[in-house]
Order: structure tokens, then sequence, then C-alpha cells
């Protein structure tokens, strides 16, 4: 080890290793918390929770180290000042539910940037990810898209054969009488 340059200490190297495995996560949020208080942090931490997501306050230095030389190293052009990182594997648009909820009754939450899939997206694109319905709602409204044609053709297809049996009924009783 060259003279000046220091070891790191053995919790910091643990703190980025567990940071590197959130970082692996298919959804990041990084969002600025500063006016939020303990209870405002533990409410927001239980409903990502029941949304399946998780949050995480981190140290930005941290969170540098353990981005460099990832797919999520674009991220680290977000950290200015607090931050806390929205991670899941599930539904984004759950977890921006939750952060918009959270920011209009707070004032204080704020996004800053995101990436989705390894995508880069903006703090507005992240809020307008928000308005879109939820995945259980959008599978019903494909079912139902889905359904709405083949119920058509049934319906279709019962009228055609009751046509049918009632020509066939017709020219049954006129060669019966």
């Amino acid at each position: 080890m060259p003279i000046g340059e220091r070891q790191p200490r053995p919790e910091k190297v643990e703190a980025v290793g567990e940071l590197k495995k959130v970082l692996a996560s298919n959804v990041l949020i990084l969002t600025d918390f500063q006016g939020l208080d303990v209870k405002g942090i533990s409410n927001l931490r239980r409903k990502l929770r029941e949304a399946g997501s998780g949050y995480r306050v981190v140290k930005n230095t941290l969170f540098t180290l353990a981005a460099a030389d990832t797919p999520v190293q674009p991220l680290t052009e977000g950290l200015v000042g607090p931050t806390a990182i929205v991670y899941t594997d599930h539904d984004p648009v759950a977890a921006a539910k939750v952060l918009q909820d959270v920011g209009k009754a707070t004032k204080t939450l704020r996004v800053k940037t995101g990436m989705i899939d390894g995508r880069m997206y903006a703090s507005d694109q992240i809020e307008a990810l928000a308005s879109i319905p939820p995945m259980p709602q959008l599978y019903a409204m494909l079912v139902g898209g889905l359904r709405s044609p083949i119920t058509g053709l049934v319906s279709a297809l019962q009228s055609m054969i009751a046509q049918l049996v009632m020509t066939l009924q017709a020219v049954a009783d006129k060669q019966a009488a």
C-alpha cells in the first residue's frame, strides 16, 4: 500500500457490498428525503414494503463506490444532497404511486431520478409512471379487451345457428302441411 493511502474500514467495505446487492434490482429510484422525520420515513418504508419495494438511505460516496463499473453508474449524477433509494424487482408503478402519494402528503419527499430495467428516467417521467393503472388492473383490461371480440364472435355464431334452426323448422312445418 503506497504511503498516504488508507485501507478502507471493514464496515465500509461491508456497506458497499450490501449496497451492490440493492443496486442489482430492476427498479431503482433516487429520492431526496430532506424534511421527512423518522416517523415519516418509517411510514414511507411500510407503504413501500406493502407495495413489494424497499427503501434505503445511502451515503453518496458509498453509492458512488458501489455503482462504479456497473450499469447503474449513470445514477451517480443524481447524487446531490441527502439520498435514499427505492428498489424493487417487481412493479415499478406501485413504487412510483407510493412515492407520489407520500410526496403529496408530506410536501417534502422529492424524486431525483431513476432507472428501470437499465434505462434512465427523469423525475417527471417517474411521476408520470404513477398515473399508470396498477399491474392487476392492466391485466384485467387486457383480458377484457381480448374477451370482447370473442364474445362478439360467439354472439354472431349463436345468432346464425338460431336463424338456421328457425329456417329448418319453417321448412319442416311447410313439408308437414
